[in-house]
């Protein structure tokens, strides 16, 4: 009889211990918490999705090993928590990533020039050659730009666009007949430049708007659906390739809601994104903002989904980047800063107010001070009324924000979203206004007001996406050009610059506390690394690769001598992809 009493507890205790075994574990590693300085483990076990605990390889293994679990062995490389980039255009880069021809990485212009050659070889009549971001010149071993003149030469029958930070394009002969441009055609706040019988060169230079540059992109080819669904997977299969394993969306000019959100929304239906996505939404008709956001706070309802956008969740974090057209701070450091319309505060404070009253977090595109002058401005009225609260909300960029400007941020809990531009556009803000005598955007003063502060990239169509570049700025103060921009005591230690693309930029999503971290009950999100960041040069930083990424607990990238582990995506369409030529970023 005791006996049989004993046997239903026996039961339940077996098979609480087989419940606890993990899914995964990654053992003999170099696993940086990343909760201080120096802190690592050997091993992290994952179940469910999530960091079950970590500790020394020999008590992950012990305590969590079975049969069914996934073992790794990082043989001593570093595992770090995913990446995650709290400003960049992934879903609209999605869409278009499969056309596009990347310079990023790309060491010198001659190198350059031979892929749009070898392009244009491959490329069927009547398509489009595109380089769109990611490169300039200062990359170049030749520290020059092409001229319209060696792009005619190099592509002479078929349209080329290359588009050029957001200040200048490059249309050859070709795409200028294509699309009937001639003496005639204007765009508002750009210009197409003439020659001396009055006919277009082929560069066009945005002045106060790159209306010019963004409205040709839009008349150049457009992908199909099968081929944007191909090309949005392709996409996030680059950005796991560098250990990102989140993504917050800014959104942008030309990404409409709900339409071009579709192919993510298909995708996450059938569980196949691999990065976790939280987006935000961009009004695009100036003019009619308040009226997109007042449907908006009607129908979708922020911080419903799961930051995967399953089918059962596919709302947005808030409202931006941009939320009305007279309060876009454009960033062209090849033109003198613009002077903000008059009506810049009449168009946002109801938009601010409408957002506040319904509790929507937001954020701004801001570049200058005296833009963020103005913009403080409104929301300290509108909180006035209506207290924010506790609102989440931040400034995306604040290149010169000033000191007394990010103490009245914090006092109305934002937060600054920092990408490095100025990692692509540091020589030409200091031919412009100058070399800074501090860190700009000053990074180390808002860390230590205790502000919270994300890192991103803002790609593709300035700078690239890949995540090392942007922490070797972080840690070296330095341009891609390899000008020491920052003074070099401002520069950021390797922990602190790691923490702002970690648990740094999970607070733009409302996620300090679920991601960021390799802590027990945080998201098993982790990537092993090509190279231990923590202790190789500064300079080979920008080299690394994950060449293991775990998204959720799920292997969702893997080269090396993990590629058995990586699963296998569908070949790359169409045929003439420069993607399935060339990759993305150039090793």
């Amino acid at each position: 009889m005791y006996r049989l009493f004993l046997l239903p507890f026996l039961f339940a205790t077996l098979l609480g211990v087989a419940q606890n075994k993990a899914d995964l574990i990654i053992y003999n590693g170099k696993i940086a918490t990343m909760v201080k300085p120096d802190e690592f483990h050997q091993a992290v076990a994952i179940k469910d999705g999530i960091i079950q605990d970590v500790g020394s390889s020999q008590k992950m293994l012990s305590l969590y090993k079975s049969a069914k679990t996934v073992l790794i062995d990082a043989k001593g490389k570093t595992v770090v928590p995913g990446l995650n980039d709290s400003h960049i255009h992934i879903i609209r880069e999605g869409l278009h990533f499969n056309s596009e021809l990347r310079w990023d990485g790309v060491k010198t212009l001659k190198r350059a020039m031979e892929m749009l050659k070898e392009q244009a070889a491959r490329t069927p009549p009547g398509v489009w050659i595109k380089v769109i971001g990611g490169w300039n010149e200062f990359q170049f071993a030749e520290k020059r730009q092409p001229t319209i003149e060696e792009i005619n030469e190099a592509v002479p029958d078929k349209p080329v666009f290359i588009t050029y930070l957001y200040g200048k394009a490059f249309l050859n002969k070709k795409g200028i007949q294509a699309l009937g441009y001639t003496k005639d055609t204007h765009y508002e706040g750009s210009l197409i430049e003439l020659d001396s019988h009055g006919e277009p060169t082929g560069i066009m230079y945005a002045k106060e708007t790159p209306k010019a540059i963004y409205t040709t992109l839009a008349l150049t080819t457009r992908l199909s659906e099968d081929e944007r669904l191909n090309s949005t997977l392709q996409f996030y299969r680059e950005l796991n390739r560098f250990g990102l394993t989140s993504a917050v969306d800014a959104a942008g000019g030309g990404q409409n809601f709900p339409d071009d959100y579709g192919v993510a929304l298909t995708l996450a239906r059938q569980g196949k994104l691999t990065l976790r996505t939280s987006y935000y939404l961009f009004a695009q008709q100036k003019g009619k903002e308040l009226q997109d956001y007042e449907k908006w706070v009607v129908s979708t309802h922020p911080r419903k989904n799961d930051h995967m956008l399953l089918a059962h969740g596919f709302s947005p974090e808030g409202a931006g980047e941009n939320m009305v057209a007279t309060a876009a701070d454009f960033e062209n450091f090849l033109e003198p800063r613009i002077v903000l319309s008059d009506e810049m505060e009449g168009d946002l404070e109801p938009i601010i107010r409408l957002l506040v009253k319904n509790r929507w977090p937001f954020r701004l595109h801001a570049t200058y001070a005296e833009s963020i002058e103005r913009m403080l401005a409104v929301f300290e009225k509108v909180d006035r009324e209506i207290p924010f609260n506790g609102l989440r909300w931040c400034f995306d960029h604040a290149e010169t924000i000033t000191e007394p400007q990010l103490a009245r941020v914090k006092k109305l809990g934002g937060g600054v979203a920092v990408q490095f531009r100025m990692y692509f556009q540091g020589e030409l803000y200091e031919k412009m206004y100058g070399k800074p005598a501090t860190q700009i955007p000053p990074i180390k003063k808002m860390l230590a007001m205790g502000i919270p502060v994300g890192m991103g990239t803002d790609a593709p169509r300035i700078s690239t996406y890949n995540p090392w570049m942007a922490l070797h700025w972080l840690i070296s103060g330095k341009t891609i050009g390899d000008m020491q921009f920052w003074p070099k005591e401002q520069v950021l230690d390797r922990f602190t610059a790691l923490s702002l693309y970690t648990s740094g930029s999970a607070w733009f999503s409302g996620e300090e506390k679920d991601k960021g971290k390799i802590v027990k009950g945080m998201y098993g999100d982790v990537a092993i690394l090509s190279d231990d960041y923590f202790s190789i040069s500064v300079e080979t930083v920008r080299q690394i690769e994950s060449i293991l990424t775990i998204v959720n607990g799920n292997i969702v990238y893997a080269s090396g001598e993990y590629k058995q582990y990586c699963p296998v995506l569908p070949a790359v369409i169409p045929e003439w992809s420069p993607v399935r030529h060339f990759g993305g970023y150039q090793k």
